[in-house]
């Protein structure tokens, strides 16, 4: 079993490339470019490196404040 830092680019079966954005040695999140984002059982899945660049991702806005009066 191999552990991948937050931030490594890895490839899952089932919902192809993604970046990881948490690991430990109980689970493991995976941002995936097309799928969202989705947590798994570190002792059992199955990735692979990916070296494929993450797509910009579109910046949010900001809430608007009231206006003070």
């Amino acid at each position: 079993m191999k552990q991948y830092s937050i931030g490594s680019r890895v490839s899952q079966t089932t919902y192809g490339a993604g970046t990881i954005t948490l690991a430990n040695e109980y689970h493991t999140v995976i941002d995936f470019d097309e799928h969202g984002s989705h947590t798994f059982a570190t002792r059992v899945v199955h990735l692979e490196p990916s070296y494929t660049t993450a797509p910009e991702r579109p910046k949010r806005a900001r809430r608007k404040t009231a206006a003070r009066v």
